[in-house]
């Protein structure tokens, strides 16, 4: 009797072993091909029995939707279960990112990683919070752990150059860009900000040869980023290749004639940046006067303190009288707080560089002290 009475226990047992483990397969199917709405709406009334597996996938389900306190609620109820699986630690850890409790997060995703210490995942995650909590060396720290695991993510490399980028170390920063460049496909959203941080840090170093290929890499993967349009018109203009930056100008106004330009392209873009006697200079072109007939500014050169205040502006004036009297189409002035001064210096829509860069610098010299 005692005999068959065990027997009857096991299989019993047994029977619901096989039916949790085929409603964890089915769930986990429904997981796969995102079936998020049908996981929620045929096996959340009755989930007391479910297993810890099970749980978590619908504890999943309600995170792919976004519902944060159902998520957090399955996932408890899994974690409860099967406190050695860290899938769900990590996604609550994930969640309550989402939900700004990043020192709540800290425990879940430490959880996680001492359940899975190969789960770059986890590492990132943390790093997260870490960064948001202002801990920016524990965030550091946990962003290359999760570069050293197979499989990382993006994120750990893009936050890593990020994060010096913000802190002003300019060389590593550029060192990380470098290293998310070759960790990182073509085909990722991430790969052209990665191309554009490369440039300009190689062109705020100088090191413009480069910079170059680097931008014309990011425009023919991305032919509308015309940023680097400018920036590559200022390689051009520093190393007095004028021609060069001929078709990359050309791009932008046709952009601008689409109306696809937008920020500080909108209007005008910097084609030109130099120092002068301690000064940053930067010189930016308008691309057309809308309003036919109107005085406006086509050349305008910034003369800039080390406090980023602007000190002096030198422009080329659209002149309507000069040019009825048989005069040149811009008149260079300069402006000083309230105070405007005229050169009697006159250029063309032709006009040589180099020759209205000198005489800028010119007015910079009797005008900036």
């Amino acid at each position: 009797m005692k005999k068959s009475t065990l027997t009857f226990i096991l299989i019993f047992f047994s029977l619901v072993i096989l039916a949790q483990d085929k409603v964890t397969n089915e769930l986990k199917n429904l997981s796969d091909t995102q079936q998020f709405d049908k996981i929620i709406s045929q096996y959340t009334s009755e989930y007391k029995d479910l297993s810890a597996k099970s749980l978590y996938y619908i504890g999943l389900a309600y995170y792919m939707k976004e519902d944060d306190s159902n998520c957090i609620k399955f996932m408890d109820l899994s974690i409860n279960k099967d406190s050695k699986d860290p899938a769900p630690a990590y996604i609550k850890a994930s969640t309550l990112n989402y939900m700004g409790k990043y020192n709540e997060a800290i425990t879940y995703f430490q959880n996680a990683i001492n359940l899975n210490p190969n789960d770059a995942e986890s590492y990132s995650g943390l790093g997260d919070s870490y960064y948001q909590t202002k801990e920016v060396n524990l965030s550091l720290e946990n962003y290359k752990k999760a570069t050293l695991q197979k499989e990382c993510p993006n994120r750990p490399y893009l936050m890593l150059a990020q994060i010096y980028y913000e802190q002003k170390e300019n060389d590593k920063a550029l060192e990380a860009y470098y290293t998310a460049k070759s960790k990182i496909s073509k085909e990722s959203d991430s790969y052209i900000n990665i191309l554009f941080n490369i440039g300009l840090l190689e062109s705020l170093k100088g090191n413009y040869e480069k910079a170059e290929p680097i931008f014309i890499e990011l425009i023919q993967l991305e032919p509308t980023d015309y940023h680097s349009y400018a920036k590559l018109i200022q390689i051009y203009y520093y190393r007095k290749e004028y021609e060069k930056a001929k078709p990359y100008k050309d791009k932008l106004y046709e952009a601008y004639a689409k109306g696809e330009l937008k920020d500080n392209l909108k209007d005008m873009f910097c084609y030109d940046q130099f120092k002068w006697n301690g000064y940053q200079v930067q010189a930016f072109e308008h691309y057309e006067n809308k309003n036919k007939g109107n005085i406006y500014n086509k050349h305008v050169f910034y003369l800039i303190d080390n406090s980023g205040q602007i000190v002096l502006r030198v422009q080329t004036e659209f002149s309507p009288v000069s040019i009825e009297l048989g005069g040149t189409k811009y008149l260079l002035c300069a402006s000083k707080g309230n105070t405007h001064y005229n050169s009697g210096i006159g250029f063309n829509d032709d006009l040589n560089y180099s020759d209205l860069k000198t005489e800028a610098i010119k007015l910079f010299e009797k005008y900036s002290k």
